[in-house]
């Protein structure tokens, strides 16, 4: 299947503590965590639309966030065999992501999962080189990525990660 990548952004989201914020999804059956992240809306600025996701899924709004770095291009990952053609209309292989590490400015009571349309059941700031071993296995290798790309915002050595 020669199928594209779905264009889309993640947001790494930092405590001052430099703990990461994580959401358990509610559509899946998996013990799995993931940082807030969606698709790019047609002609939709990659930052604005990671903004966008990040108050869509956990409520917190644009000025409780200070941007400390981005990626300088593109991750992908593939959706495993079994996911290929029941995501997204079947019409991608994965994902083609901008991620964003931000800084949270607010606190704990600012955080509002209950959204219009909610995507996580639970919430938690967890340590980051603990990503990858918290997120469904599709997607450890662009977690454990994107642990070394952000290491120096999170006062962490390059090599950090498993």
């Amino acid at each position: 299947m020669n199928l594209p990548y779905r264009p889309g952004v993640g947001v790494m989201l930092l405590d001052p503590a430099n703990r990461v914020f994580v959401g358990q999804r509610l559509d899946s059956v998996v013990e799995a965590w993931q940082m807030p992240q969606g698709g790019i809306d047609d002609g939709e600025d990659p930052y604005a639309a990671a903004l966008r996701e990040l108050e869509e899924e956990t409520g917190i709004s644009p000025p409780l966030t200070r941007l400390l770095a981005e990626t300088p291009g593109w991750l992908t990952y593939d959706l495993p065999p079994e996911l290929m053609g029941r995501i997204w209309g079947g019409r991608y292989r994965g994902q083609r992501q901008k991620w964003f590490a931000l800084r949270f400015l607010g606190t704990d009571a600012d955080v509002n999962i209950a959204t219009a349309h909610p995507e996580f059941r639970a919430w938690q700031w967890v340590e980051p080189q603990r990503l990858p071993e918290l997120i469904v296995p599709f997607k450890r290798a662009l977690y454990a990525d994107l642990v070394r790309h952000f290491a120096p915002v999170l006062g962490l050595s390059a090599r950090a990660g498993p």
